[in-house]
């Protein structure tokens, strides 16, 4: 139903314009789109293969990296196909139940990334502060419990998501100008009072990625502290190099998250520009963390050479 003749509070679909004032574009723009998603498809498919599939990859660090692999499917997924049929087909109905099921996916997905990466964190913590007691600590029931920890958070705490938005009255418009359904966009749109539900939105993002972020800090604090104490420098150089990809995957995670979620609140953006950053936040991340530790790190980089059959068992 169009904005022009609406009639209904309640509606039983919305309409998604894509990326307003770049309508034209969109079919150039789409190359980008198609082609981070299916670099991030496979990328993190072989992640998962290679990880699988060599024993010497069992370990804390590893288990949590194929964790974050399959949640970056996940919430890729959730978005970029419809993101092409608008772009592609202009089909830019959405029913309200496939609507509130990509918010609830798009935000206790991005809840579960955020805390696998804390969980990485605290491996690297145990491992350079502890080092022999790592095994003891990080055992893999203990990884285990702490994968359905982030999982279950992510999805309690998201969970009244869809259900707060689905009470509320829309007014004026079913037109939601992004290429995905979002907590935010939805909650602007409705025509009553939403400062609580804005008060809990904030509320929800401090208490996870927000105090994530916060730890995931703390942690790097004490392992730098840490690594300055060691007795050489080749010591000091190792351990580093132990959590680089780990630092490069966080840049790459929340830099546009932080971005993405401020500028939606406080900031005053321009539309196109903060639903492409809201995009590059959901697909960069996916895409870069398989090439980071493919890149970096040794077992990953020769099996991976071997699947692809460049380079010799």
């Amino acid at each position: 139903m169009a904005a022009s003749n609406w009639t209904t509070p309640h509606p039983s679909t919305f309409i998604l314009l894509g990326i307003p004032g770049l309508e034209e574009a969109h079919v150039w723009i789409s190359i980008p789109f198609v082609s981070v998603y299916i670099l991030s498809v496979v990328g993190n498919c072989l992640l998962l293969a290679v990880i699988k599939s060599e024993p010497i990859l069992h370990e804390p660090m590893y288990l949590f990296l194929a964790m974050l692999a399959f949640a970056d499917l996940v919430i890729c997924t959730t978005t970029v196909p419809k993101t092409l049929c608008i772009f592609w087909f202009r089909d830019q109905a959405i029913h309200i139940d496939a609507c509130l099921t990509q918010v609830f996916l798009v935000h206790s997905v991005a809840t579960m990334e955020s805390g696998f990466m804390l969980a990485m964190a605290f491996d690297r913590y145990v491992a350079i502060c502890n080092p022999l007691r790592h095994s003891d600590i990080l055992t893999h029931q203990a990884i285990a419990k702490m994968g359905l920890v982030v999982v279950l958070r992510g999805m309690i705490v998201l969970g009244p998501y869809p259900f707060l938005l689905k009470q509320l009255p829309y007014c004026t418009t079913n037109v939601i100008s992004h290429t995905y359904c979002e907590f935010m966009v939805l909650v602007k749109l409705s025509c009553v009072d939403t400062a609580g539900l804005r008060t809990y939105g904030l509320l929800v993002a401090f208490l996870t990625a927000g105090l994530d972020f916060i730890l995931i800090i703390l942690s790097y604090i004490l392992i730098l502290r840490a690594v300055f104490h060691l007795p050489s420098k080749e010591a000091r150089t190792k351990s580093l190099s132990t959590c680089s990809s780990h630092v490069f995957i966080m840049m790459t995670s929340y830099t546009p998250a932080f971005f993405s979620f401020f500028s939606h609140r406080f900031g005053h953006v321009a539309p196109h520009v903060h639903i492409l950053i809201a995009n590059v936040y959901l697909l960069f991340p996916p895409m870069m963390n398989p090439i980071i530790y493919g890149v970096r790190t040794p077992g990953i980089r020769q099996r991976l050479l071997h699947i692809l059959g460049l380079k010799r068992a």
